[in-house]
């Protein structure tokens, strides 16, 4: 017998992180995969570049779900997913990560009978006015079959009553396709033109809604990053949500290089070469963390606390006397000692691909 399985994708940590699993799985006559894009990521460098430079075959379904708020993106991709199981269910869902797909995708499943499946379940934050932590809750109180990328967030789930049967440590499949793709990285256009091969430099992401919507806290962060320009180049590569904010503000914060987001090779191009990493994502966090690269994290909290304890990531908030101390331990070259987290080794696609064999057939 046959398994259908939905593989739902839908912005840029998805597309990286089902790269193996896909192949895997298409590879596997007794699974018929279909990869459904939501579309909740559409700019190309957020979405059509992945496909191509990971070598992502088509997906069977484009949602095309597009921008708005957080209730329309998610109730657009679930009607438009609803259409398709109504014509021909699947056996299961599999959803990654905490965007508004996996919620949207796991709720549509659910009340279908079909089985869901969480990639990278049980990660808390603990700030419940994060949209994502809402996500993981909600995604991780419906899902059936638990992959998690380390043993804290299996016991977490433990915690919460799930059924440890049904929670599975695997690793981390983001650290699958940037090991695989570590010699593929490329470089940026600018890269040797702002000689930073010869230079010190950081990255700059930032896209949270506390750190950007607000004007005069995101004035406060550039303020802060522009004082450092005389010690060490500052690189912000920044989001196509923040980029009518970017050029308002461009000519003040001169001394900022202001880049528009970057395709995957070359983004990690440009972090692996950089001193230190200064952001609000939680995937870059894990990156920086397998590159061994300093990471300070504007955030109070973090879903990935693995990155913390053993890797190479620090929190400071918007604590600005913390940003400068740290920005000085990286230029004198004293961050902390960092590990690789355990599984966090190539092989977790493999290891989700074995379990799905054997649930499932």
């Amino acid at each position: 017998m046959i398994m259908i399985i939905d593989l739902i994708v839908g912005a840029r940590p998805n597309f990286v992180k089902i790269v193996n699993l896909l192949k895997l799985l298409d590879a596997d006559k007794f699974f018929k995969v279909r990869l459904i894009h939501t579309g909740q990521h559409y700019a190309n460098n957020l979405s059509d570049i992945f496909f191509k430079q990971l070598n992502i075959r088509n997906p069977d379904f484009n949602l095309k779900s597009g921008s708005g708020s957080q209730s329309f993106q998610t109730a657009k991709i679930m009607l438009n997913y609803e259409k398709i199981l109504k014509k021909n269910k699947s056996n299961y869902t599999i959803v990654v990560g905490d965007v508004n797909s996996t919620l949207a995708c796991s709720l549509v499943a659910k009340k279908f009978g079909i089985k869901v499946i969480h990639i990278e379940s049980g990660l808390r934050s603990y700030d419940i006015s994060m949209p994502e932590e809402i996500n993981r809750i909600v995604t991780d109180s419906i899902t059936d079959i638990f992959f998690t990328t380390s043993i804290e967030a299996k016991k977490i789930l433990i915690s919460e009553g799930k059924n440890k049967k049904n929670i599975y440590f695997v690793g981390n499949t983001m650290i699958d396709t940037l090991k695989l793709n570590e010699q593929k990285l490329i470089k940026p256009v600018f890269f040797d033109n702002l000689n930073l091969s010869n230079i010190k430099y950081l990255v700059v992401t930032m896209h949270r809604p506390s750190n950007v919507d607000n004007i005069i806290i995101f004035e406060k962060i550039l303020k802060n990053l522009n004082s450092f320009t005389k010690k060490i180049k500052i690189i912000f590569s920044y989001h196509p949500r923040i980029s009518k904010i970017i050029k308002k503000l461009k000519l003040k914060y001169k001394n900022i290089i202001f880049i528009k987001s970057l395709s995957y090779l070359e983004f990690n191009y440009l972090v692996k070469k950089s001193n230190g990493v200064i952001t609000d994502s939680g995937g870059i966090t894990e990156e920086t963390t397998y590159f061994k690269i300093p990471c300070i994290t504007m955030r109070n909290s973090t879903e990935r606390p693995e990155t913390i304890n053993i890797g190479s990531n620090i929190l400071i908030n918007n604590n600005f006397k913390k940003l400068s101390s740290n920005v000085d331990k990286i230029i004198k070259n004293k961050w902390k000692k960092s590990f690789i987290p355990n599984k966090w080794d190539g092989n977790s696609s493999f290891r989700i691909y074995k379990v799905l064999k054997r649930i499932c057939i």
